[in-house]
């Protein structure tokens, strides 16, 4: 596959779309707020976001946000639920040094981001509505979450890159796929606990920057074959 600005624009502009017709069908429902659990929510969202992690052989970063998401998905309405991934891809996209992000990129991590939320909502209410047990919604949610995030991300890797699509995917799926399961399970304590004053997001934090200390520590002493194998895998930028 060669390299093609021109497509991944295109991409881009799609992504995009998708955002801003998801968001547009999330104001056109009549839903309660819960501006509580949405400040809550977002901060502990926010603040997980700058907790992130180099994946080996790619570009791009994994935070430890998604069990906060995954919550905002469950307890919040669509357009709260946008609002919190939104904000979390943003400051995820922003670098280390705190300089200007590049649009392209901010424009495309938000957007996906964004719809991923607002497929993983759409499932899970479906699925309430339904009466499918809460632990099977969590699981579909997370699912749903996982290719909404690694289907695009794979896709504007490939198109930079010139590499192939499925291996990019592949790659990006195993290194990622364990922090996913991991992130259902923690979604699902929380959404258990209740809301009573919303401090299981705030005891959780701690644990999620754990989480990301051990994948810091893993992805930096990782065996140089792993690596190898990865940069094999995946012909990330």
């Amino acid at each position: 596959m060669s390299h093609s600005p021109r497509k991944d624009k295109v991409f881009i502009a799609l992504m995009a779309a998708a955002c801003i017709s998801c968001l547009s069908y999330g104001l056109s429902q009549s839903n309660a707020w819960h501006l509580s659990a949405l400040l809550v929510l977002l901060a502990v969202s926010v603040a997980s976001s700058r907790m992130k992690v180099k994946l080996p052989g790619l570009t791009g970063t994994m935070s430890v946000n998604l069990p906060f998401l995954l919550l905002a998905v469950s307890e919040l309405g669509l357009v709260e639920t946008m609002a919190v991934a939104c904000a979390t891809a943003v400051v995820q996209t922003i670098p280390e040094d705190w300089a200007r992000p590049k649009p392209e990129r901010l424009v495309f991590n938000t957007s996906t981001m964004a719809v991923a939320s607002a497929m993983a909502w759409q499932v899970f209410r479906h699925g309430a509505s339904s009466h499918v047990p809460s632990a099977l919604l969590v699981c579909l949610a997370t699912v749903t979450f996982f290719l909404g995030q690694t289907l695009p991300v794979s896709t504007i890797i490939a198109l930079t890159t010139g590499g192939p699509w499925r291996k990019v995917w592949m790659s990006m799926a195993l290194l990622t796929f364990p922090y996913f399961v991991l992130s259902a399970g923690v979604a699902f304590m929380m959404a258990a606990g209740g809301r009573a004053g919303w401090q299981i997001p705030f005891a959780v934090l701690p644990l999620m920057f754990g989480v990301f200390l051990s994948y810091r520590l893993y992805f930096r002493t990782a065996a140089p074959d792993e690596k190898t194998l990865v940069l094999a895998a995946s012909s990330g930028r």
